[in-house]
């Protein structure tokens, strides 16, 4: 779908993920910017808002924007919007206050989201998946280093392309969209998630995990992947009537679902061609 700007207004839920604030290929002012605007009844955090890993190693990178991420999740807050933590596998010691709620937010291993239409969406960060869809060993090790290398070769075009005034551009997304082995581990894993629903006879999996954003229906499961602000920069939004949106990080509409009633609607009653 071609981006197109996104309705305005008060939304029932925000998710976002993959933040990684505290390492170095972190966009926070991009999610600053985003969340300055950002008007929600419910934001979902769902996993590696904060790197906790990468913090472990003594390589933190942390300024005024990340800082500036931290101050609007607070104002957020004050201005009623609830706020739900579901840790991942970079913020994993957060899981150990999984249950509790404390007064800045909720913190769940997992949680279920009803939409405005009734669907049931199983909220995972989606690090469980892991033990289908990765295959271990040398490969993947190396895997982990070259992507390393290409998010930095990322940051430092995007550097450029500002100077010249250009909007940003996802060369580790692009990169990984010309390798097989990189699409056919993201179809196992958008599998797994859909499995995941279908076995706790839900009605689709809202995720993070493997820096890919994604909003797709296949036969009746709704697969929604809010992406991260390390490559896509995006979020995922539900709007008042339940229609989903995958975000930009300029609040433009990059793919939509429609609401289940919409849907029953437009089956029944095909349009003309």
């Amino acid at each position: 779908m071609s981006p197109a700007t996104a309705s305005k207004g008060r939304r029932r839920a925000v998710f976002i993920s993959d933040v990684h604030l505290g390492a170095k290929h972190c966009h926070a002012e991009e999610l600053a910017a985003f969340l300055s605007t950002l008007d929600c009844a419910r934001l979902y955090l769902v996993g590696d808002i904060v790197d906790l890993w990468w913090l472990a190693q003594r390589r933190a990178r942390w300024g005024q924007a990340h800082n500036r991420v931290v101050e609007a999740l607070h104002a957020l807050r004050r201005r009623g919007t609830e706020l739900i933590y579901i840790p991942g596998n970079h913020d994993r010691p957060i899981r150990h206050f999984c249950g509790l709620a404390l007064p800045a937010m909720q913190v769940r291993r997992r949680t279920i989201h009803v939409t405005a239409d009734g669907r049931r969406l199983l909220v995972v960060h989606g690090d469980d998946y892991d033990a289908v869809t990765h295959f271990g060993g040398l490969q993947e090790k190396f895997g982990d280093w070259l992507y390393y290398r290409i998010l930095t070769g990322n940051q430092v075009l995007n550097r450029i392309r500002r100077s010249f005034g250009l909007r940003y551009w996802s060369l580790s997304e692009f990169l990984k969209r010309q390798s097989g082995a990189a699409e056919r581990y993201i179809e196992r894993f958008v599998q797994a998630g859909l499995d995941d629903a279908a076995r706790r006879g839900l009605d689709g999996v809202v995720c993070g995990h493997i820096h890919r954003a994604g909003l797709v229906q296949r036969g009746a499961l709704i697969y929604a992947n809010d992406g991260d602000w390390v490559e896509s920069l995006s979020a995922l939004a539900e709007e008042a009537d339940g229609t989903l949106r995958l975000l930009s990080h300029r609040g433009e509409m990059l793919a939509e679902l429609p609401p289940r009633l919409r849907l029953v609607q437009e089956a029944a009653w095909p349009q003309a061609a």
